[in-house]
């Protein structure tokens, strides 16, 4: 009995000792990122924003996200649960598709951009993709009679490359995009 109990204390003190190494290197990793693993909060008209959770935007002079599983609530984070073969969850995308074409009809034959239909696994992704974000341009220049060039360029600025060049796709995030939006007409 007393063999037995010394290796599980033998093995606990391991095992410690290992989480804690990997916490310590994951605390060291998330320092070279931009906000050194915090969270992003932007104060904007009085008001608070989290820039790493997605934000429902549901006029159409803005640019919008992800749809949401969860209706951008921040306490319920989670996907769908549905797979690409879910008859239910296929029709939902293309209602999606539907949708987004009438509001973009200038865009009816173009391809849409898959993160404009389908949900992020958190339900709560704050980004899309540069071509998710140029998708809209048209619709918001005619919204808020800007220039699709104007726009186009502000998409740019907004776009935020890999980290290093090298990790992870171009992404924009739509609540800073959203806010520089705002600030073009000041």
């Amino acid at each position: 009995m007393k063999n037995y109990i010394s290796s599980a204390f033998r093995l606990t003190v391991i095992m410690l000792v290992l989480v804690l190494l990997y916490l310590g290197f994951v605390y060291a990793g998330s320092q070279f990122l931009p906000t050194k693993g915090n969270t992003e909060i932007i104060e904007y008209k009085d008001q608070k924003f989290y820039a790493n959770i997605g934000q429902k935007f549901a006029s159409a002079k803005y640019f919008q996200g992800r749809p949401s599983a969860v209706d951008y609530n921040a306490a319920g984070s989670a996907g769908s649960n549905k797979g690409a073969s879910n008859e239910e969850y296929l029709q939902t995308v293309q209602k999606r598709i539907d949708t987004l074409k009438m509001k973009n009809p200038e865009m009816r034959n173009i391809k849409v951009p898959v993160e404009l239909v389908t949900a992020s696994g958190s339900g709560l992704d704050p980004d899309i993709s540069e071509e998710g974000a140029l998708y809209q341009v048209k619709r918001i220049a005619k919204e808020r009679n800007i220039t699709e060039k104007e726009l186009t360029a502000l998409v740019g600025q907004q776009t935020e490359k890999p980290l290093l060049g090298l990790f992870g796709p171009s992404k924009v995030n739509v609540l800073k995009l959203n806010i520089a939006l705002d600030e073009i007409k000041k």
